[in-house]
């Protein structure tokens, strides 16, 4: 059966418009989530007019990516690497995790867009000024992977969150079955898995609490792997 399509067949629609209806798609549900003919159905064409002014799906994925990355203010170069970093990554989680599935992507594919280069220049020259020489890229590595990697497997959780309640019935019965013969699994369960357990707002709040924790630890991690330049000079 032809597909009817309401709207005209280029009117008004540009490539800037299906991203703009690509990332909107992606905030609603994944990254990953969508197809061309969802897509389409959005912007109130045919799939062939998507794939006409855009192109395929891997084409509409980076413009998305791109298009989030925009959003992302670099910190003030001076900072030491510690702070900036601190900022950039801190201040990112709130540009990336509304987009799941971004943070995977570029997990995937690295951020080679013009506009995300500055911010691998930056990053990499305040390390080098840290004092990690040779090691300032597996620094920079280690800080965005973490990072990325944290926020992607929140994505991956909200995927399955309708199945939540009885998911978690499920879970809290198999860890009342067991935490008797290990507090530490009692603890775990109360202090950590429990809210992502229950998702919505309380999952929400324990993925930033995590996401946080994370990148600190990282910080603190690389900070004392890499004794300060001036006590590295007279040591």
């Amino acid at each position: 059966m032809a597909e009817t399509v309401a709207a005209p067949f280029h009117v008004g629609l540009t490539p800037e418009r299906v991203v703009d209806a690509a990332t909107a798609l992606t905030a609603e549900s994944h990254l990953l989530g969508w197809s061309i003919r969802d897509l389409a159905r959005r912007l109130n064409v045919a799939p062939s007019v998507v794939y006409h002014h855009v192109g395929g799906k891997d084409l509409i994925a980076r413009g998305v990516v791109e298009r989030v990355l925009t959003r992302l203010i670099p910190p003030p170069p001076e900072l030491e690497w510690e702070e900036w970093f601190r900022a950039l990554l801190l201040s990112g989680y709130a540009v990336i995790a509304p987009y799941p599935g971004v943070a995977k992507w570029l997990l995937m594919h690295g951020p080679t867009f013009p506009s995300a280069l500055p911010i691998v220049d930056t990053g990499i020259a305040a390390l080098i000024r840290g004092g990690f020489g040779d090691h300032a890229s597996l620094a920079y590595a280690a800080l965005l992977n973490n990072a990325m990697l944290t926020i992607t497997i929140g994505d991956d959780r909200l995927i399955h969150e309708d199945d939540g309640p009885r998911d978690h019935a499920t879970m809290m019965a198999e860890f009342r079955r067991t935490a008797e013969a290990s507090p530490g699994l009692a603890r775990l369960a109360e202090g950590f898995i429990t809210p992502f357990a229950r998702g919505g707002e309380p999952a929400a709040r324990q993925r930033e609490t995590y996401y946080r924790f994370i990148v600190e630890n990282t910080l603190a991690g690389l900070a004392a792997m890499n004794p300060p330049a001036d006590a590295a000079r007279t040591s």
